[in-house]
């Protein structure tokens, strides 16, 4: 079975996730710079232990050839790594956390658009997934060139830039389930 498919649940955790931070950063978007830090540190630690966790459910050793499993373990360090630091230096500047959720956004992007590419002979769907991480890609390059926007029109962005792609997440979660069981039925069908 593909592997990717097995792990339906975790797109729909991290999707979860994403929409839990947007309505918080549209509900409070006035809060406080180190209250947005903190945010974006659970945000980016949960993104990348799931992502982890897809990687490692399907290793090289179990996978069928050609899976990407490397670009999973990569997003997966690159957002703890980022989840991490926004905790050890929560007196970041605004600009610096801006630069640094722009770098994670485009690298995220990046990363979902190759894992969507490898995966497009293998499932339907996976659209969803490319196009999640152009929307990552063009949300980082925005804050990227506005950081002095303003913390608050930056925190709205990050809002719905997380629902958007939590929404994403969770229809490409669901889909991959019906995958996986559609699998399921089919290698569990005995010819009468």
């Amino acid at each position: 079975m593909l592997f990717i498919a097995g792990s339906w649940w975790a797109f729909v955790l991290r999707g979860i996730v994403a929409i839990l931070f947007g309505i918080m950063a549209l509900v409070l978007p006035r809060m406080a710079l180190l209250t947005l830090v903190f945010l974006f540190g659970f945000f980016a630690l949960a993104d990348g232990i799931f992502s982890l966790i897809m990687a490692f459910r399907g290793s090289p050793d179990t996978m069928q050839p050609r899976q990407p499993w490397w670009a999973l373990l990569i997003h997966g360090l690159i957002s703890v790594a980022a989840g991490i630091a926004a905790f050890v230096i929560p007196g970041l500047t605004a600009i610096a956390l801006l630069y640094l959720i722009a770098a994670w956004a485009v690298a995220a992007g990046v990363l979902e658009i190759i894992v969507a590419i490898r995966l497009r002979k293998q499932i339907r769907g996976e659209w969803l997934l490319a196009l999640t991480g152009v929307l990552s890609i063009l949300f980082g390059i925005l804050v990227a060139i506005f950081p002095s926007a303003g913390a608050l029109a930056v925190v709205l962005w990050i809002g719905i830039y997380a629902l958007i792609v939590g929404g994403l997440l969770i229809a490409l979660g669901l889909r991959l389930r019906k995958v996986g069981r559609d699998l399921d039925q089919a290698t569990h069908m005995v010819p009468g």
